[in-house]
């Protein structure tokens, strides 16, 4: 008799700001390579995805500023909290992603860690960089442009 799933359950980390900041094109299911005790602290949810991004290195792809948290009942084999972390990819979504991130404002950004199988994945987006603007300066030109119609107006009626 098997357990049943529990939904959701599986999910460590998510990186809402991505979604945010960047237009997501494409994501890609990728392995990770974690120590013993970073196993541990990504169950227990000890993971940051904030300012984490991917890149393409000598035909591999890495994982930076990731922040996994010490495990706390590890004697040995604590590793740096942020360090680079290799992602497992087939070789021919490597090249094609390592092609694709040549263009123009394509970035790599990781998206979620979570469990399947057993095994801590981490999802990667092929994302492109949104427009953000300051909408302060948005508002200043509406009001600027409601004064103009306002002022219109007013010498309209006393002509």
């Amino acid at each position: 008799m098997s357990k049943p799933k529990r939904s959701g359950s599986n999910v460590f980390a998510e990186n809402r700001r991505a979604r945010r900041l960047f237009t997501l094109q494409e994501t890609f299911e990728s392995g990770m390579v974690l120590t013993g005790a970073e196993v541990k602290s990504c169950r227990a949810g000890k993971i940051q995805l904030a300012d984490a991004y991917a890149s393409v290195r000598n035909g591999e792809i890495w994982l930076h500023n990731a922040h996994i948290s010490a495990y706390t009942h590890a004697t040995v084999g604590n590793a740096e909290p942020v360090r680079m972390r290799k992602l497992l990819l087939h070789r021919r979504e490597i090249d094609r992603l390592a092609a694709k991130v040549q263009q123009k404002g394509l970035t790599l950004i990781p998206t979620k860690v979570y469990a399947s199988n057993g095994r801590i994945k981490c999802e990667i987006a092929l994302a492109k960089s949104k427009q953000l603007y300051d909408k302060r300066d948005e508002k200043r030109k509406a009001i600027e442009k409601d004064e103009a119609r306002e002022a219109v107006l007013s010498r309209r009626g006393r002509a």
